[in-house]
């Protein structure tokens, strides 16, 4: 874990918000906020390189030699690619998905974007995803939305909604659950 009482969103915010300020100074938070998310989806989807990044075993050395090929196939290239190699160097490689997400908060906040994420039991029609957009739009004041849509079967029906720390499960799985709870309360 974090030395010297640092906390992990600590960690994080300290370093997702000089990337951030650096990043406005040269003009790239864009970039720098497209290829932080490639990252991130890479190191989701690979075993072996989330074990590189959260793994205390590696030294830091290892880590910046393993990463720069990687770094160089994916594209991330400039100062994202050296504030990755700096975060490993400082033995910080661990906190880097939550720097990459708190990263992603700030630039979304400047640019006036909120994230939803909504999980649906079937894929949405186009016609069924506006609507969502728009009424999300409502809730969202003004500010733009951002939606990702994933499907879980599992859900059986309805919607989950995720908007910031903000959460509406309408799914007809967790509906069930409380119907069962309720019943077991009354038996």
């Amino acid at each position: 874990m974090a030395s010297g009482g640092d906390d992990l969103s600590g960690v994080a915010g300290r370093y997702a918000s000089a990337l951030y300020d650096l990043a406005v100074e040269k003009g790239s938070t864009d970039e720098i906020a497209t290829a932080l998310r490639g990252f991130a989806a890479l190191i989701q989807e690979s075993a072996d390189l989330e074990r590189l990044i959260k793994s205390p075993v590696y030294s830091a050395e290892t880590q910046i030699k393993a990463l720069s090929p990687i770094l160089d196939a994916a594209g991330v290239t400039g100062v994202a690619a050296n504030f990755v190699k700096l975060v490993a160097t400082k033995r910080r490689l661990f906190a880097l998905p939550a720097i990459i997400e708190a990263y992603g908060k700030l630039h979304d906040a400047a640019k006036g974007v909120v994230r939803a994420d909504v999980t649906v039991a079937a894929p949405l029609a186009s016609h069924h995803e506006s609507a969502l957009r728009d009424a999300l739009l409502g809730v969202a004041s003004g500010k733009t939305i951002d939606l990702e849509v994933k499907v879980d079967p599992a859900i059986i029906g309805g919607l989950v909604v995720k908007i910031g720390s903000r959460m509406l499960d309408a799914s007809l799985k967790t509906k069930l659950n409380s119907i069962r709870t309720r019943m077991k309360e009354v038996g």
